[in-house]
Order: C-alpha cells, then sequence, then structure tokens
C-alpha cells in the first residue's frame, strides 16, 4: 500500500528522471522538492517504493528510475492536467486556422502536436460507417465528367468524379440521380455499400448510355463509401524517435514498423479505454501486445460532427506525461470545435 507521501516521492522520482534523464537518489528528491523531512525518511520510502514494484535501480547504489507500473501509478493519479500556457494555446490556433479539407486539417494538426510535445503525433480519421447517407447530388461538368457528391447526416460531404461519357438533359439526369438516391439515401454508409455493392453485381451491361452512366456512378458511390469506413492514421514526428533512441533499451524497429504499416497502431488506438475526459494512456509493457513494449501511448478523443476518433502521441516511456497529456487534449478539444464549426468537408 502506497502512502500519501510514497506517491508524492514517485512523483518527484518521475520528474526528476523525466527532466535529467539520471537515477534520482534521496538526497536529490530532498535538495528539488520541499518534502520537510530527512533523507534517511526519503529512503525508506523509496524502499516502499522499490518493494511495490513501482522504481528499481538500473544499477547498484546509484539512485532509483520509475518502473512501467511506477509510471502508470503516477499517470493514474495526475491531480489535474495543467492547462496549456497562452502561446502553447496560440500555436495550436496558428497552425490549424486557414486549413482547408479534413485531409488538411489532420496534417496539420499532428503537425502541431508533434511540435509541441517533440513526439510521434498520431491521429485517426474518423469513421464515418455509422452514419446515415442524407443527399446526393450530381453536377455536369462537360466533357462526359460527372461530379458525384455525397452528404451524410454528420455533416460529411464528399466529391468524387465520375467518367460518364455522354452529356444528359435535366430530366435525365434527375432520373438517374433518383436511381442513385434510393440505393443509399436514408440508409447508413455500412449499408449503402452493400447495395451498391448489389446493384453492380446485376447491373444492366448494355451500352444505353443511360445503364452505363448509371453503372459509372454507382460504382463511384461504391468506392467512396468504401473509404468512410476504412480506419486511417496521420502521423508526423517519426524522426523524433531517433533523437529519443537511447531511451529505448533494444531497438526503435519495431516501433518504426508500426509506423510504417499502420494497422498495429490503429488497434491499440482502438481498444485504449479512456477516463472520464475522454483521455487513454497505454504505457510500456501493457503495449507488449502490440510489439511496443517500450513505448507509451497517450491519447484524447475528439469528435468529427458525430463520429468520435483519436488524437494522441508516441514515444518513450520516459516523456513528460501532464504536458503532453495536456497538449494532446488541447488539440483535441481544438479539432472538435474546429470541426464541429466549419463541417469541414473531406
Amino acid at each position: 500500500m502506497v502512502t500519501d507521501r510514497g506517491l508524492q516521492v514517485l512523483r518527484a522520482i518521475v520528474q526528476d528522471f523525466v527532466d535529467t534523464r539520471e537515477p534520482v537518489g534521496s538526497k536529490a528528491i530532498v535538495d528539488r522538492h520541499a518534502f520537510g523531512v530527512s533523507a534517511a525518511t526519503i529512503r525508506n520510502d523509496m524502499a516502499l517504493l522499490e518493494d511495490e514494484e513501482l522504481i528499481a535501480a538500473p544499477h547498484t547504489s546509484s539512485g532509483r528510475v520509475p518502473t512501467d507500473k511506477g509510471y502508470r501509478v503516477f499517470v493514474d493519479h495526475l491531480a489535474e492536467v495543467r492547462p496549456l500556457s497562452t502561446a502553447q494555446r496560440s500555436a495550436i490556433s496558428a497552425f490549424l486556422e486557414g486549413s482547408g479539407d479534413l485531409d488538411d486539417v489532420l496534417v496539420r494538426t499532428v503537425r502541431a502536436l508533434t511540435q509541441l510535445t517533440g513526439q510521434v503525433a498520431i491521429v485517426q480519421y474518423p469513421s464515418f460507417a455509422r452514419a446515415n447517407l442524407s443527399h446526393v447530388e450530381l453536377v455536369q461538368l462537360g466533357g462526359g465528367r460527372m461530379l458525384v457528391v455525397l452528404v451524410t447526416d454528420t455533416g460529411r460531404v464528399s466529391q468524387r468524379l465520375a467518367i460518364v461519357r455522354d452529356e444528359f438533359t435535366d430530366s435525365e439526369l434527375a432520373q438517374i440521380r433518383t436511381e442513385v438516391a434510393s440505393l443509399i439515401v436514408g440508409r447508413s454508409v455500412r449499408e449503402g455499400a452493400q447495395r451498391v455493392e448489389e446493384y453492380l453485381g446485376t447491373a444492366d451491361s448494355s451500352n444505353a448510355p443511360h445503364d452505363a452512366a448509371t453503372s459509372a456512378i454507382v460504382s463511384v458511390v461504391a468506392e467512396e463509401l468504401e473509404e468512410f469506413r476504412q480506419d486511417r492514421l496521420v502521423m508526423a514526428g517519426t524522426a523524433t524517435l531517433a533523437r529519443s533512441e537511447s531511451d529505448f533499451r533494444g531497438s526503435i524497429y519495431p516501433l518504426l514498423e508500426a509506423i510504417e504499416e499502420q494497422v498495429t497502431l490503429m488497434k491499440l488506438m482502438s481498444e485504449m479505454v479512456a477516463d472520464d475526459h475522454g483521455l487513454a494512456a497505454s504505457i510500456g509493457r501493457e503495449n507488449e501486445p502490440f510489439g511496443l513494449g517500450e513505448a507509451s501511448v497517450l491519447a484524447s478523443d475528439y469528435d468529427a460532427t458525430g463520429s468520435r476518433a483519436r488524437v494522441g502521441v508516441l514515444g518513450p516511456t520516459r516523456m513528460d506525461y501532464p504536458t503532453n497529456f495536456a497538449a494532446v487534449r488541447a488539440v483535441a478539444r481544438y479539432l472538435t470545435r474546429m470541426l464541429d464549426e466549419d463541417e469541414t468537408p473531406r
């Protein structure tokens, strides 16, 4: 059982080790922190923390460093996530303001976050698989090109180009739009994708302009709905791993492979359990099933007009958890507010 002062000593060890990279001894704690007790008393507290496997000695007669379990207890007992400074908040705003489509917003998001934290920044694309399709529009652009516009009830608007080869009158175009709409409008993305797949499997193979155009448009709709359902990540700051390579006892290659392949990180990000504030952490050995036993991932939920996803950072277990949590939370909140206000199209 860790006492309140023991938790304070653990907090001091974590903070000093993150700041200095050096094992922390009892004398250093007394010198740097106002505990009001002797070094001998702090040593007793440290012995109890070591018995609980919250700290460990990397070398004989050295100071102590936090274990993965120690970092977990430290994170779980954070009294609060301190807010970012005015300058840091201004930096986020400057990075994200003036963004274009959703792709641009998310790219700017990870760049801002990696600059704030010095870690690899990750953001999930929101999944719109549970959204309902509320409208489809067709716009002739000339030259046999058709702009296909899809709108969901979550506010997502997507545009794709279909090649239809022919031009149509307004009444013909309205008829094609009605046929396409009958497949998807008022249905979920998942159900709509299933219906367009069935349509394409039985579509008339004749070369009649109407039928050929409808099939071309539905094919484009099928591709777009598949993207609505896909999980994707945007990342920045991979080079930071090289700068912190000494914080990893083994190789950083498992992390580089996870970043390159994405599937592992998507699974990890999806399975992390968030607290009541939407913040989640997965630390050190907790990540061993994903091959990332020497890394920590911090994440916060954000909302994209009804579709929830996550933004976070990946780095060594020796990281500044309070500051990184604050940055992740602030970026997630700004991203939610921005997407909610603008209903940013894809």
